[in-house]
C-alpha cells in the first residue's frame, strides 16, 4: 500500500511507496496507476527523466514547464539524497510564493508529487545522488522556465551541506518571483 501524504501545499503530495524486504534487500511498487487513481490522482505520465548530480550541494531549479506545456511531476531518489522543492506560482493561489520540501532519498523511499502550476527544485546532499521523476507533459524547449533558487521573497531553507551550491550559468541568472508574469492562475476549489 502506498501512503499519500498532503503537504501545506494542496495538490502538493509527498508519496510513500511500501517497501517489502528480506535478506534479498526489498522490492517497491514505486508507481501505480490505480494506486494514484484510489487516491484521488489521475495523471497521465508520458516522460522519465533520470539525472545524476555528483557534487553535493548541486541545486536544480526552480524549474517548471508553461502551457501549453505544462508538467506535473513525480519525483523520487533513486541513490543518494535530494532536498526537494515545490513552490506555488498560481496567480491568485492563496498559497502562492510558499514553499514546501522534503527529503527523499534511496533510503526512505519516499516521492514528491509536483503539480502543473508550482516550480520545482532539489539540492543534493549525498555525493552521486540520482533523481528519477515522471512527467505529465514531454520536454518543451519553447515552455521553458525557472525561478531564482535562492529567491528571499520566497525565503526557501535550504539544507546546509557544508559545501558551496553548485548551479549551472541558467539556474544562477533566472528571474525573482516579483519578475516573473506568472501564465499559471489558481481557481477557486483547486488543488
Amino acid at each position: 500500500m502506498t501512503d499519500f501524504a498532503q503537504t501545506p501545499l494542496p495538490g502538493v503530495l509527498l508519496v510513500t511507496p511500501r517497501r517489502f524486504g528480506d535478506h534479498r534487500g526489498f522490492f517497491s511498487e514505486s508507481y501505480s496507476a490505480r494506486a494514484f487513481a484510489e487516491a484521488g490522482v489521475t495523471l497521465d505520465f508520458v516522460q522519465d527523466n533520470h539525472s545524476l548530480s555528483s557534487a553535493v550541494g548541486t541545486v536544480r531549479g526552480l524549474h517548471f514547464q508553461t502551457p501549453p506545456h505544462a508538467q506535473a511531476k513525480l519525483v523520487r531518489c533513486g541513490r543518494g539524497a535530494i532536498f526537494d522543492v515545490a513552490v506555488d506560482i498560481r496567480r491568485g493561489s492563496p498559497t502562492y510564493g510558499q514553499w514546501y520540501g522534503a527529503e527523499l532519498s534511496f533510503d526512505n523511499g519516499r516521492q514528491l508529487l509536483v503539480p502543473a502550476g508550482f516550480a520545482h527544485g532539489f539540492m543534493t546532499l549525498q555525493p552521486d545522488s540520482e533523481i528519477v521523476y515522471k512527467c505529465s507533459d514531454f520536454y518543451s524547449a519553447e515552455c521553458d522556465g525557472g525561478i531564482r533558487w535562492n529567491d528571499p521573497d520566497i525565503g526557501i531553507d535550504w539544507p546546509d551541506t557544508g559545501h558551496p551550491p553548485v548551479l549551472s550559468a541558467k539556474d544562477e541568472a533566472a528571474p525573482l518571483l516579483k519578475e516573473f508574469d506568472t501564465p499559471f492562475t489558481w481557481t477557486e476549489g483547486a488543488a
